[in-house]
This record gives C-alpha cells, sequence and structure tokens, in this order.
C-alpha cells in the first residue's frame, strides 16, 4: 500500500450514537402510545360518565311545535254584515262585539213576539177572571136550586092537608129539575174556564210559556246580529268583508288565545320507552334562542303516530317496503307565567328535553277528564239577559196592585 492511499478504518463514535438512538425511540413511542391510549381512556370515560349522568336521563327531539287553540267565529244567524270591529293581530276580549249584521228583520220579529207574549199575559188574565164568573154562576145555580128545593119542603104538608094544590108542587118539581140542570151546566163552564188556567199563575201558564218561548228566541237572535268573541285571544284570518251576505256557521275570521299553549313534541318511537305522563320538561322556542327557556311538563301521549292521522296513510303492505322510523306526539303543558313574560305564537319550532329520570309514572291517563278542556259563558250571559226581558215584558202587564 503507497502512502497516498486513503486508510479506511471504522469510526467508533459513530455507532456509539446510532445504538443510543435506537434506545432512545422506543422509549419515546411508548410513552407517546401511552398517552395517546389515556386520552382514548379518558375520552371513553368522560363520555359514559355524560350518558350515564346526562343523556341517560332525558330525550331530546327538536321537532317539536308551538300547539294551540284556533277558535273559528262564524255567524249563527243569515245577515248582510254592516260593521266589523276587530282586525288580524288585534287582541279582543270574551265578550267584545266583533262583527256586526243588519238587524232590521230581527227588530222587527222581536217586536212582533214582544207584542204576542204581552197578548197572552192579558189573554190568561182575561181567563182568569171569567174562571171566577163561571165559578160565581155555580154559586148562583146552587142557590137556586136549594130555595126551590125549600119551598117544596114547605109546601108538601100543605097539600097533604089539602090546602095547597097538586099543580103547584108539580111545579115546584119542574124547576127544581130545571135548576138541578142548570147548576150542572154552569159546574161544566166553570171546569171548563179553570182548565185553562188553574194549578198555575199567570207568569207559568202553559200560553204565557208559549209566547215567552217565542219572545226569548226572538230576542236572541237579535243579538245574534251581532258576533261575540267567545274566548279571548288575538284575530287572525279575518275573512269578512263589509257588505258580505253570510250565512249560518260560515268562517269569518279566527281567535286564537296565546294564554293558552303548548308544545306537541314528536318524539322517535325509540325514545318512548321511559317516558311518563307528568315529567318534567325543558322547552326552548328558536325565536328566542337561548335567551328564553320554559318549563312544563308531560301531560298526554298520542293515541298513534302522525302517519297514522295523516290525509294518505301509509300502506306497508307491499313487496316494496322501508322501514321508516315513527313519531308519537308528546303534549308539553306550559307555565301562564311564562308565556306571559316570553309569548309564543302557534307553530314556532321549539326544541324539547324530557326529564326521564323517573319512570314510574304512567303511560295512559287512568281516568276520564272531570273538567271541561274549554269553555265560556258569554252565551249564558246572553240567555240570562233574555230570561230577564222577558220577565219585564210579563211584569208590564199582569195586574198592578190598588
Amino acid at each position: 500500500m503507497s502512502a497516498t492511499e486513503p486508510s479506511h478504518q471504522p469510526d467508533a463514535s459513530s455507532d456509539d450514537n446510532d445504538s443510543g438512538m435506537a434506545a432512545k425511540n422506543p422509549a419515546k413511542r411508548r410513552r407517546a402510545l401511552l398517552i395517546v391510549a389515556s386520552v382514548f381512556v379518558l375520552a371513553a370515560a368522560g363520555w359514559f360518565l355524560l350518558w350515564l349522568l346526562v343523556l341517560s336521563k332525558r330525550e331530546k327531539t327538536d321537532d317539536a311545535y308551538v300547539g294551540g287553540n284556533q277558535v273559528a267565529i262564524s255567524a249563527q244567524v243569515p245577515g248582510t254584515v254592516v260593521a266589523i270591529m276587530a282586525d288580524d293581530t288585534q287582541r279582543v276580549k270574551a265578550g267584545q262585539v266583533l262583527v256586526k249584521l243588519d238587524s232590521t228583520d230581527a227588530e222587527v220579529r222581536l217586536q212582533q213576539a214582544r207584542s204576542a207574549l204581552a197578548q197572552a199575559v192579558r189573554g190568561v188574565r182575561q181567563q182568569t177572571e171569567s174562571a171566577s164568573g163561571a165559578q160565581a154562576q155555580v154559586q148562583a145555580r146552587r142557590l137556586e136550586l136549594d130555595k126551590l128545593q125549600a119551598d117544596l119542603r114547605r109546601r108538601l104538608p100543605l097539600v097533604a092537608a089539602h090546602a095547597e094544590s097538586p099543580e103547584i108542587i108539580q111545579h115546584l118539581r119542574d124547576g127544581i129539575a130545571q135548576a138541578r140542570a142548570a147548576l150542572d151546566a154552569a159546574k161544566a163552564q166553570a171546569s171548563a174556564a179553570n182548565a185553562a188556567v188553574e194549578g198555575t199563575d199567570v207568569a207559568k201558564n202553559p200560553a204565557v210559556m208559549q209566547a215567552r218561548a217565542n219572545f226569548r228566541a226572538a230576542w236572541v237572535a237579535t243579538q245574534r246580529n251581532a258576533i261575540y268573541a267567545p274566548v279571548s285571544g288575538f284575530v287572525a284570518q279575518r275573512s269578512v268583508q263589509l257588505g258580505n251576505s253570510v250565512q249560518p256557521g260560515q268562517q269569518l275570521m279566527t281567535v286564537v288565545p296565546l294564554h293558552d299553549l303548548w308544545v306537541d313534541a314528536n318524539f322517535k318511537e325509540s325514545q318512548l320507552q321511559h317516558i311518563r305522563l307528568g315529567q318534567p320538561a325543558k322547552v326552548e322556542a328558536d325565536i328566542y334562542g337561548g335567551d328564553a327557556e320554559y318549563h312544563g311538563k308531560v301531560v298526554g301521549i298520542g293515541a298513534g303516530t302522525g302517519s297514522v292521522f295523516s290525509l294518505l296513510p301509509a300502506q306497508n303492505a307491499t313487496g316494496n317496503w322501508i322501514k321508516v322510523v315513527q313519531r308519537v306526539p308528546v303534549r308539553i303543558a306550559l307555565e301562564d307565567a311564562e308565556l306571559d313574560k316570553h309569548p309564543l305564537r302557534v307553530g314556532l319550532s321549539t326544541t324539547v328535553t324530557v326529564d326521564i329520570s323517573n319512570d314510574s309514572g304512567t303511560v295512559l291517563p287512568q281516568a276520564p277528564a272531570s273538567q271541561p278542556v274549554a269553555s265560556t259563558d258569554v252565551y249564558d250571559q246572553m240567555a240570562a239577559r233574555a230570561d230577564a226581558e222577558a220577565d219585564r215584558v210579563i211584569e208590564a202587564n199582569l195586574p198592578t196592585a190598588p
């Protein structure tokens, strides 16, 4: 080997570095794997605790919408619209006039019924007086008969003593027979006269009651030319216009009471396993975002799925069938105080969360409702006023005290 040729000796320091890095890399790798595994384990534990403590205790759906009563306002009698007293979005109170109809014909019929009632009262009074007169005639015929019978008893001994002629006795007997017949006729007339008035006073007489019923119907028909709001709420869907000729049952507008609303939450059938009546619920409306939260409770679960009550129910008994998860409406009652603070509208979208931690309740109501779902006394007040007006007409035609 020449002196100019380079020597190729192995580098001992390089071999030492490679062996050190090889020893460190597995330790780093194990540490990294341990960290990653710990993260996954913690995440799984956190998810399990979240499910165990939170998610398993509730059922949530955003397929939920605000529901409420939509009271259709319709005419009860035919007529022509002459005034509209409320419009869309306006607030109305129960008993407030919403629409007025032309009442000319109804007023004429009311006056006729008023006159007929007054005439019926006076006619019954006349019948009562006639019955009294017929009774007086009975008394007079009875006195006449008693007088003739007394005369006959006085004269019979005179006939035996030949102090009285037999012809006089015969005339007395004929007179007694005629008096008895006249008494029977008077009794029959008195009975006929009393049949129309006995047993009741003037106000309760059948003829007066019939005339009173006709007057009451005419008075109510007159009042129904003013169409009242049966409940308090807000007007929507007004379709009536001035001059329209409306018929009974024709819808003129709608009143929506926004104070009595609920939420229909359409839960999947797989979510209904632990939902029970009376469970508390939390409702968030999209209109307020997260700024408003409503608290309610489950008050009812639908008797069928939404598809069953649709206009065209699904027909699954075919060869081409795909299973679709069904939904059942669950009704959530809301608190009035929260509705007053944050008003809602019918049809708004909401998100409902039901607390199912206590599922010991019932799924179906155990007893029928004991109170009416909705009621109004507007028409009862109208009937009471009709009775009061009829009483005034009757009182005005009764005899006055001397």
